[in-house]
């Protein structure tokens, strides 16, 4: 089936009741991506001529956030207000449906179908069957069983029945409906336009175009998932959480497949893309969000939180590291040491063999090759020169209480401990900050700055004495 001649809708519309949140179900985040935004990642990959996102509770929010995550992506939202089950959902797409070619149905909240498994399906239907996506779990509990006419697993498909409404028999099959088909679109028109609502629910169901298809001789196929997480639903926090852990399990295992050595596979959350080199080490309990670079021989220590950041060869992250990039990176160069209980913020650039220690903070700054801030530092919109020393408990104060200064720090200087540079400011190369130093103007090179007070010693002087109550 051509790209051109297949139309994708994806239902979003419920309200997820079980979730017990105002935010919509499809909102929820798996591996800090929305489910929504899981479907619509592997929609994108079909090619499809016409994406249809089917919106109901909290529709504004949701297309508002699916809009922002895919700003590249053609897709076209239609409201199902009220929520009158799906079927009814589907109907609402039918104005921006095409009129011919395949039709694939998939679910907001059931996100992590594959393209291959989607592929598929849309193969099964040709354009001329209706296919139906069906899964053999170990508990068919609560699923739609799958009757067939015949034994076999080819032999057309004749009714999917309730658990509710099955026979004892009808339980014993094994084969489940997924809630995931691929129709002809021309006759999906047809069948939609014949749904009745004659039932105890007074909703419409997708499910009854099965009949309609085995009334009229169309055939109807099963496509098998053999993957359960595929089409593993969300619909309760438990679930959300169960399928984070299996999702989260996988990716550790793809990442050690491809050789890097994880502590833990089973503490370690992936939450975006992590790319590494050869002999990478990453301890218990490490976070890595958005897109993440890891040279060689890189190591991570334990509970490190790592968001959009490029990480040099044999840089070593110590524990309890926050590395956050945001939308500007963070840039750690090779051989570079970093915390423990380190920050490092949007538009940090480290070069090569920089040490950032215990309770430092960087942000917007750049450090060239082999400086140093060890202790209890901040430095903000920052130019820090090669093997500059800052001092413990020294600052950049670069914010003025209404726009932010930039301060510039040469080669070879050496700043005290406690001191305070008053951006904008410039400190000169090879230039010494005395310790305990608030500098407000800049500093020559190559010689010592200082501006603190006389030391004075007040002979006679008594501490005053608490008098005692009463």
């Amino acid at each position: 089936m051509s790209p051109r001649m297949l139309d994708l809708v994806i239902m979003a519309a419920g309200k997820g009741t079980r979730m017990r949140s105002a935010q919509p179900k499809v909102l929820h985040r798996l591996a800090g991506r929305p489910l929504l935004g899981h479907v619509l990642a592997t929609a994108a990959g079909l090619a499809a001529r016409r994406l249809i996102v089917v919106t109901g509770h909290g529709a504004d929010a949701v297309e508002a956030a699916m809009r922002a995550d895919f700003p590249g992506l053609p897709l076209a939202f239609v409201r199902q207000e009220p929520q009158l089950g799906t079927g009814h959902a589907v109907q609402q797409a039918l104005p921006v449906l095409g009129e011919a070619g395949t039709t694939l149905i998939l679910n907001g909240d059931v996100p992590l179908i594959g393209a291959a498994t989607a592929r598929a399906l849309v193969q099964a239907c040709g354009g001329e069957r209706l296919a139906l996506l069906t899964m053999q779990p170990e508990d068919p509990s609560g699923y739609g069983r799958i009757v067939r006419a015949g034994e076999g697993p080819d032999a057309p498909v004749q009714a999917i029945v309730e658990h509710k409404d099955a026979s004892p028999a009808q339980r014993a099959i094994g084969e489940v409906y997924t809630g995931v088909m691929a129709a002809p679109t021309a006759a999906l028109r047809r069948w939609l336009a014949a749904l009745r609502n004659d039932n105890a629910q007074g909703e419409y169901y997708l499910t009854d175009i099965v009949a309609m298809a085995v009334a009229e001789g169309c055939p109807v196929v099963a496509s098998r998932c053999a993957d359960p997480v595929e089409v593993a639903g969300v619909n309760s926090p438990s679930q959300l959480a169960e399928l984070e852990r299996r999702l989260q399990r996988r990716q550790a295992e793809a990442l050690m497949d491809a050789g890097l050595r994880l502590a833990d596979p089973a503490r370690f959350d992936l939450r975006g893309t992590l790319q590494h080199g050869p002999d990478c080490e990453v301890d218990i309990g490490c976070l890595f969000e958005g897109r993440v670079q890891l040279g060689a021989e890189v190591r991570i220590g334990a509970h490190c939180v790592i968001r959009n950041a490029v990480i040099g060869d044999g840089a070593v992250i110590h524990p309890y590291t926050h590395i956050d990039g945001d939308t500007l990176g963070v840039q750690v160069g090779p051989g570079a040491l970093i915390g423990p209980y380190a920050r490092l913020r949007p538009g940090a650039v480290l070069g090569a063999e920089v040490h950032i220690g215990n309770f430092v903070e960087v942000k917007n700054s750049t450090l060239a090759e082999g400086a140093k801030a060890n202790h209890l530092a901040y430095l903000g919109d920052a130019s820090v020169g090669a093997r500059v020393n800052v001092g413990a408990g020294s600052i950049t104060a670069n914010y003025d209480g209404a726009n932010k200064h930039r301060t510039v720090i040469g080669d070879d200087a050496h700043i005290g401990s406690n001191c305070v540079l008053v951006a904008p400011i410039t400190v000169g190369a090879g230039a010494t900050v005395g310790a305990g130093s608030t500098i407000g103007k800049d500093a020559p090179a190559g010689q010592l700055t200082v501006a603190r007070p006389k030391q004075l010693s007040l002979p006679g002087w008594q501490r005053p004495v608490k008098v005692p109550k009463g």
